[in-house]
């Protein structure tokens, strides 16, 4: 996962559209692939690291950890560690990443029904 110079023009524009628009800094959030991916199953409640790795069958561990570390540093996340052998973590959302819940419902009814649009354009146009 590479970054973006932060003296390059479009780091520059990103966070200006940031400063500006509130949907745009929340998109920068979770607008990620598997970072909403991760707060769609942390919605549920506590999970450790195996368990979101099996859910997210086609992300790899490197992918998985910087994901959470980074919507943890963004105070999406909680990541708690148990003194136990063998060591236990388990991440869970912030009070701000359970806010998530309504906005992801939502993408989740909009998804549905843009898909059963395309879906039938594509039936039209074979019918065509």
């Amino acid at each position: 996962m590479t970054k973006i110079k932060k003296t390059s023009t479009n780091f520059a524009n990103k966070k200006a559209l940031a400063d500006e628009c509130p949907e745009i800094y929340a998109s920068n959030i979770i607008g990620g692939q598997w970072a909403l991916a991760i707060c769609c199953y942390l919605i549920n409640g506590k999970m450790r690291f195996g368990e979101l790795r099996k859910r997210l069958q086609n992300i790899t561990e490197r992918m998985l950890t910087l994901q959470l570390r980074r919507l943890e540093e963004d105070k999406i996340i909680t990541r708690t560690i148990y003194a136990e052998v063998p060591p236990r973590v388990e991440y869970e959302l912030t009070e701000i990443g359970y806010k998530l819940k309504t906005i992801i419902l939502e993408f989740e009814k909009w998804g549905i029904e843009h898909q059963q649009l395309i879906r039938d354009n594509v039936k039209s146009e074979l019918k065509d």
